[in-house]
């Protein structure tokens, strides 16, 4: 009988240990960051994964780094990316989800609809955060592992238009990850 509930619980149990949850990786010369993508801000994860998963960002940098504010990457800085509508997104503003240390968000121009550009993302590096960007710019993920990673990166020598002047080039993947590794980063929100 005890072999019989050891047996029912484990196969009970093994769908929750055994799951899966993607994440995003951003891998950079300086080392690997990892984001969790929010579900209460659909048409953003679902953007940020099909351009992840079609190579969108790998021959793109980090393109505008600035202490205290954002290490921001991804646009290829052309009057595409922001006048195509397949490049637009309508914002998906959460009251409760904050420009912290750490948010990965979306990047706009200053559009009166303030839709993101899809092709387009930072991450707060100020240790204070930036309320003054809440509910003007959709915020749809966290930063789960490398913040250490941002921090150097927004810290490197650039131009005045605060482009680093070594670029910092991305290679934006997908990667699966189980709830007990992604526990072992400190994160159990899912």
């Amino acid at each position: 009988m005890k072999n019989l509930f050891i047996i029912s619980f484990l196969m009970i149990a093994t769908p929750i240990f055994a799951q899966k949850y993607e994440v995003a990786q951003i891998k950079t010369p300086h080392g690997e960051i990892l984001i969790w993508l929010y579900d209460e801000t659909p048409e953003h994860k679902a953007s940020f994964i099909q351009l992840a998963k079609a190579g969108y960002w790998d021959s793109l940098t980090f393109n505008r780094v600035i202490p205290d504010f954002v290490a921001q990457g991804g646009c290829p800085d052309t009057p595409e990316g922001f006048t195509d509508s397949t490049m637009l997104l309508k914002p998906e503003f959460r009251p409760h989800l904050k420009h912290e240390y750490g948010t990965f968000a979306a990047g706009r121009d200053a559009n009166p609809a303030m839709l993101s550009a899809r092709c387009q993302f930072y991450i707060v590096q100020n240790k204070n955060g930036l309320a003054r960007l809440d509910n003007k710019f959709t915020v749809y993920g966290k930063v789960i592992k490398g913040m250490d990673v941002v921090d150097k990166i927004v810290n490197l020598p650039r131009n005045k238009e605060d482009a680093p002047l070594t670029p910092v080039t991305i290679d934006v993947n997908i990667i699966k990850m189980k709830a007990k590794d992604l526990k072992k980063l400190g994160w159990n929100k899912f």
